[in-house]
């Protein structure tokens, strides 16, 4: 994408990332490469991707009124919202305050992070999706087996996967009790394997880039990606083509946008969209596999500079494997560079310093480091981290054990 200045000028561009946790750590780094000056905001002191910003503020990516104040009095040239949903209308909404060029306007970023408002879009656009029901209580008209969230929340955050009708009551109050909205959405399981669609627009032209198989945990931790592996081994072609359906159905013009879809025995049904980059270090995988900076063009989408989606040039197979932890104090993380020494590791690192105390593995956010490789192929990309992945080991306080997947 080359420098962020504008020809001429000698003026740094000032970009206010929402978010410094680990989904933000990939664009982050790609801005501090860029000699852009980073202000980043995220309520954790800790936050990893702090280390890459020039300005850190221990503020919520959610307190919209004073990240709006924090974006007039830095004199920001863009915001974004990288890897994370809700923040992501935040972003869209402070750009229209403070007149700063976005990708999306307001209505659209607030149509996408709402899965309630998306399923009726989606619906009325005739865009295959899975069977489902908002409600705020358990009812009639539910199929088992079925994935029960909030309407506006990500990351497994009170997601229950539910087999019985027994179940059901409290799935539906726990999603009630995280949702925003008072909200859950009850949907049918697509029983299928479950594929991301990573995918760039530039004034209404959808250019997808890569399609990988999401490789998932099993119940308590439904729904948690263990890895993301390229190329995907379902048919892409009819995927790909719900997916921009999709996008336009949202009337998502401009800017990345991160889908995940099962496909059945009827075909490829979007579970939801994100206007977003991907959280799970997508970008990073994008640009091994294909040689497409997306996260370049999400850096020149937030500064309202020019973007082209180069033509991909694509590699043998790419994967980001997750590291989880085991439960306890982090007292220090060993094997890194050992895992790095690995052939075709491109990066491993650990999210969390000592100190941090890991729970019970359920969420996204309860993942400890990732690995991202490449290989002769896609199994291979998957056996070189794996074995990357074994040489790490997060030694706690209370339990010393090595990585297990």
């Amino acid at each position: 994408m080359g420098s962020s200045l504008p020809p001429g000028t000698g003026i740094q561009k000032r970009l206010l990332v929402l978010g410094a946790g680990p989904a933000q750590l990939g664009l982050l780094r790609a801005a501090r490469e860029r000699d852009i000056f980073v202000i980043a905001c995220d309520r954790d002191p800790g936050a990893p991707g702090f280390a890459y910003a020039d300005r850190r503020a221990v503020v919520s990516a959610e307190d919209e009124s004073a990240l709006a104040q924090l974006a007039r009095a830095e004199r920001v040239h863009g915001v974004t919202a990288p890897g994370i949903d809700w923040p992501v209308a935040i972003a869209a909404r402070i750009a229209a305050q403070v007149g700063l060029p976005h990708p999306l306007s307001p209505e659209t970023a607030a149509l996408a992070v709402s899965k309630h408002r998306q399923r009726e879009r989606l619906a009325e656009a005739g865009v295959p999706q899975p069977r489902w029901l908002v409600t705020t209580a358990a009812e009639g008209g539910v199929s088992f087996p079925a994935v029960v969230k909030p309407a506006d929340r990500q990351g497994q955050k009170g997601l229950t996967f539910v087999e019985t009708r027994s179940a059901l009551v409290d799935a539906v109050e726990l999603a009630v009790s995280e949702s925003r909205a008072g909200l859950a959405l009850v949907e049918e399981l697509v029983d299928g394997p479950e594929i991301t669609v990573n995918a760039f627009s530039v004034e209404g032209r959808f250019h997808p880039l890569t399609v990988t198989d999401r490789l998932t945990a099993e119940p308590p931790a439904f729904g948690v990606a263990l890895a993301h592996a390229w190329p995907s081994e379902v048919v892409e072609e009819d995927a790909v083509d719900v997916v921009r359906r999709a996008a336009e159905a949202l009337g998502i013009a401009d800017g990345p946008t991160y889908t995940q879809v099962r496909v059945g025995a009827e075909g490829p049904r979007v579970v939801e969209v994100a206007a977003r980059l991907g959280g799970g270090h997508d970008a990073e995988l994008c640009r091994l596999a294909l040689g497409v900076d997306l996260n370049g063009l999400a850096l020149a989408a937030a500064l309202g500079e020019p973007v082209r989606v180069p033509a991909p040039e694509p590699s043998g197979g790419a994967c980001v494997r997750f590291l989880v932890p085991p439960e306890g104090t982090l007292v220090r993380v060993e094997g890194l560079e050992e895992a790095l020494a690995v052939d075709g590791v491109v990066d491993a690192r650990a999210y969390r310093a000592p100190g941090y105390r890991f729970g019970p593995f359920r969420r996204g956010a309860d993942r400890a480091g990732f690995v991202l490789a490449c290989g002769d192929s896609r199994d291979d990309a998957l056996a070189r981290a794996g074995e990357a992945a074994q040489r790490i080991r997060f030694l706690t306080a209370d339990v010393e054990a090595p990585i297990e997947a």
